[in-house]
């Protein structure tokens, strides 16, 4: 697969077009060297990723004049998560939009997005991401694994859908849910009481349909582009991750470039970034109203029963603020 990737997208690509004599008899010719680079994404096109990504490239070449080019390559056609993120590393693809959740095998520290319940508001969750302190422990983390971060954005949090009315903590017991395979996902499901199973994705609507699962969670974006809603009777709004959406550049790529091409880089980061936002907002109201237009119930949960949520599945709270330090944990939720 890193041979395939190297043949595909080689980041140094440097496309040169003469753009004619400076004079009627010179021999000299003045050149404008266009620089085209590969951003890898396993997420489908019509996703915030997406849009984060092709955000960033417009900028990239709205802010360098056509001379900075991005290749976006989403789908996983250029790998999967795991691919990417070491291809990035590597510094073979420079830059990758994907959610937290695959990094937290590359850079631990990662973990404290696995935090359960945490939020009640998607604002809040932005808040804290924002946070100065917290940002400034977050990029060394990811300097530390090789990478830059440039900008963080989400898809709205991740909610789970169910054949089952669910509205108090008692209502989750023995659900069979399909959940991402990641251990702090995998734990915080078995704490609440349901009957956790990391499942292929490509495998869940079919499982929904033959009962081999009873229920499922993702972000809102997901639910519908998958139409796991037809399946489904309810969402019930958990509102237990943000599904929060990173772009990295390989850090060793950005500190190659000029420092004009770097501040475009930064530049065109922080307009996409806010833009994303801005967008999954809208999208998700959408996506709500898509499913509710499909006989889908949106369940809001009370007050108690989110209290209960976490309350209940505070030894996963406990465990990762061991694997990732009691300093981190405050910084990005504060002292719970």
């Amino acid at each position: 697969m890193k041979l395939k990737i190297k043949k595909i997208v080689c980041f140094g690509l440097i496309l040169t077009t003469l753009i004619g004599m400076t004079g009627c008899q010179q021999a000299s010719s003045d050149e404008v060297q266009t620089y085209a680079w590969a951003l890898g994404t396993s997420s489908p096109e019509d996703t915030v990723t997406q849009v984060f990504a092709e955000k960033f490239a417009e900028e990239v070449d709205r802010l360098s004049d056509g001379k900075m080019f991005i290749n976006i390559y989403p789908n996983s056609t250029i790998g999967n998560d795991k691919e990417l993120l070491e291809s990035c590393q590597d510094g073979d693809i420079p830059f990758i939009v994907q959610n937290t959740a695959p990094q937290v095998s590359f850079m631990e520290e990662l973990a404290v997005f696995d935090l359960p319940v945490a939020f009640e508001t998607i604002e809040e969750a932005r808040i804290a991401i924002d946070n100065e302190e917290f940002r400034e422990r977050l990029d060394q983390i990811y300097l530390d694994g090789g990478y830059k971060l440039l900008g963080m954005a989400d898809q709205g949090f991740r909610v789970m859908t169910t054949n089952k009315k669910i509205e108090s903590i008692e209502d989750f017991d023995g659900q069979k849910v399909r959940t991402m395979d990641n251990s702090n996902h995998l734990a915080f499901w078995q704490a609440i009481g349901t009957n956790p199973t990391p499942m292929a994705f490509s495998e869940v609507y079919i499982g929904l349909q033959q009962n081999t699962i009873d229920a499922q969670e993702n972000p809102y974006e997901v639910i519908v582009s998958g139409k796991l809603y037809e399946q489904q009777k309810y969402v019930i709004q958990t509102n237990h991750l943000p599904h929060y959406i990173t772009l990295l550049v390989s850090d060793e790529f950005l500190n190659s470039l000029p420092q004009d091409q770097q501040e475009i880089i930064l530049a065109a980061a922080e307009t996409a970034t806010s833009y994303a936002r801005e967008q999954a907002d809208v999208r998700v109201q959408d996506r709500l109203d898509i499913m509710s237009d499909n006989s889908v119930e949106i369940v809001e949960l009370s007050e108690q029963t989110f209290n209960d949520l976490r309350d209940g599945s505070r030894s996963v709270y406990d465990s990762i603020q061991e694997d990732v330090g009691e300093e981190l944990v405050n910084l990005y939720v504060g002292e719970q």
